[in-house]
């Protein structure tokens, strides 16, 4: 099978032939042999050599005219003109079995045009981080980049004082056109190109928008439109992103560029995990509000393409992105609600979701745990103790499960279906950061035994297994980790 090359029929403003630097000695860490039956991808599980030298990049996919990409970005609020793929290249793409495109990239291939200095590698710590995370975001349903190959390069790279493991990761995307794509055509003034770009992804993406009297207005409320489902999903399971800068933004809302990305423990609103996050502008509260914040960038690069003057384009785009809170709060609060066992929306359900993540905060309960253990409840466990002790001798707690109780009686589904959804909506088993930090820890000392145990595990997140219990644990609070690092 040949990969096609569709991204490359752009003008070449938008990226650069980049081949993958070889490295000295490539190792096969995992490969997805089911990812890449679903791509069409005809490769032999049994030759690991062969898997590790493609998926380094020493060998060529048939077919493959391997690019970087250029974009921009706001990170951390402040534009960047000129970013673009310091350290991976597009391979092509591959059609899936219903025939539609998914882009192949490899991560941490080496250095390309827009490496900024960089040495455009990745250590082995976050490869096997986004290897894990991707495929638990991908396994709850939450849209994700999916991981397809982890390989070794028999290199070192410096972070700091230290010298790490050199790594590759093989990730498959929808697509990789972001936010800040468009913010790179936009602050280059390249109007012909940008409409190319827009015309392209409505055309690979957003079909129905071809035939809309007004494709780019329903171009950009798509893009809301998806944005607002997939962070209500992140909200759902406590996760945080780490770095929503409008680089990280992709367009067809997908989760991409897990850098210092992590899942709560114990609830917090507010809480942080990326060490280069000090000021908190990408906490779990605040993600919401920097989709919104994302998504008007975007808008402001359509504006040419929206209205007959700037006024008229200017009031649509604020229309548009007026409506984005709404959208998002209908989005998680059906994602609540299904947490909850609760299947038809009433008013006071909102007032219900918030008075119980207001105990789990004084509770200091854990997000995790707290959901699983409700689900439990409905199971047969009448007392609630499927949840912390903590949380179940609050008295707010005592006096919200006498609430929900109450509001399942409106319910017209039983509980043992209730439970049964409940137990579809809450994962048990998420990748803990704890449990990452375990698994790098002995993957940097050539044991992967950790990494494949927890990859098993989490890739069935709801199928309560006695022999998996371990990883549904909390961490002690000796094993938390409280900082995350994105790996650059």
């Amino acid at each position: 099978m040949n990969l096609e090359n569709d991204y490359s029929r752009l003008p070449v403003t938008l990226y650069t032939p980049s081949n993958p630097v070889p490295v000295a000695c490539p190792r096969l860490i995992k490969f997805n042999q089911a990812l890449a039956a679903e791509l069409g991808l005809e490769l032999a599980p049994g030759d690991p050599d062969h898997l590790a030298r493609i998926f380094s990049g020493n060998e060529k996919l048939p077919g493959s005219k391997p690019i970087a990409l250029a974009y921009a970005g706001h990170q951390f609020g402040s534009f960047v003109p000129r970013l673009g793929d310091g350290r991976a290249v597009l391979l092509g793409e591959a059609r899936d079995r219903c025939g539609v495109l998914k882009d192949i990239q490899l991560k941490g291939a080496g250095r390309t045009t827009y490496s900024r200095g960089g040495d455009g590698r990745a250590a082995l710590g976050p490869v096997l981080r986004e290897y894990l995370v991707s495929e638990a975001m991908s396994a709850m349903g939450i849209p994700s980049t999916r991981s397809l190959a982890a390989v070794l390069t028999g290199e070192r790279v410096r972070r700091g004082p230290t010298s790490l493991p050199g790594a590759i990761v093989a990730r498959v995307a929808s697509s990789h056109v972001r936010v800040g794509t468009f913010e790179y055509l936009a602050a280059r003034d390249d109007m012909d190109t940008l409409r190319r770009l827009a015309d392209y992804v409505i055309e690979r993406h957003y079909p129905e928008a071809k035939i809309d009297e007004a494709p780019y207005r329903r171009l950009l409320d798509f893009v809301i439109d998806r944005q607002a489902f997939l962070i209500a999903q992140w909200m759902k399971v406590g996760f945080i992103h780490g770095v929503m800068n409008t680089d990280n933004t992709g367009v067809v809302g997908e989760t991409i560029d897990y850098g210092p990305c992590a899942f709560m423990d114990a609830y917090d609103p507010e809480a942080v995990f990326s060490s280069i996050d000090e000021r908190g502008r990408y906490s779990f509260s605040n993600q919401p509000a920097i989709a919104q914040w994302n998504l008007a960038r975007f808008a402001e690069t359509l504006l040419p393409f929206l209205g007959s003057d700037q006024p008229q384009a200017i009031a649509l785009a604020t229309e548009s992105i007026n409506l984005f809170s709404d959208k998002f709060q209908q989005e998680w609060l059906q994602a609540m609600r299904s947490k909850l066992g609760l299947f038809q929306a009433q008013h006071e359900d909102a007032d219900l979701i918030k008075a119980l993540l207001s105990v789990m905060h004084k509770a200091q309960a854990d997000y995790t745990v707290t959901f699983t253990g409700l689900s439990d409840y409905l199971k047969g466990d009448r007392s609630g103790r499927g949840v912390e002790k903590a949380l179940d001798e609050h008295p707010d707690f005592q006096a919200w499960l006498g609430r929900w109780r109450y509001r399942g009686t409106q319910e017209s589904e039983s509980l043992a279906a209730r439970g049964d959804a409940m137990r579809q909506a809450n994962p048990r088993y998420i990748p803990r950061n704890h449990r990452i930090e375990e698994v790098i820890v002995a993957a940097t000392a050539g044991d992967f035994a950790p990494f494949e145990a927890l990859l098993e595990v989490i890739v069935r997140p709801f199928d309560e297994r006695p022999n998996a219990a371990a990883y549904a644990v909390p961490p002690r609070s000796e094993q938390r980790v409280l900082e995350t690092f994105c790996g650059t």
